[in-house]
């Protein structure tokens, strides 16, 4: 079985950088590391998906990380405080079969 794929997720104000922009599906390691000045959390939810995964709030200077099990498709990523997801804390990432 292949490790699985990781993605450092960089939170800040107001919006995330991604380390890689497409894995492959599987195991996925995403790394939320709050660069930013307020708090920020992660949220994951797959395109036509009803399952959102959750990061902890963060706050500045922390790395939280979660593994999940990621199917092909189309995800977005954005930050569940306050209005930041409004603000442009938002970001996608490709899954390929």
């Amino acid at each position: 079985m292949p490790p699985p794929a990781r993605v450092q997720v960089v939170a800040q104000e107001f919006r995330y950088s991604l380390s890689r922009q497409t894995i492959k599906a599987g195991w996925a390691v995403l790394e939320l590391r709050n660069a930013g000045q307020d708090a920020h959390d992660l949220r994951l939810r797959r395109v036509g998906g009803t399952r959102v995964d959750v990061w902890p709030v963060s706050q500045p200077g922390t790395v939280v990380d979660r593994t999940v099990k990621l199917l092909p498709g189309r995800y977005r990523l954005y930050c569940g405080v306050a209005n930041h997801r409004t603000l442009g804390m938002q970001a996608t990432l490709v899954v390929k079969p």
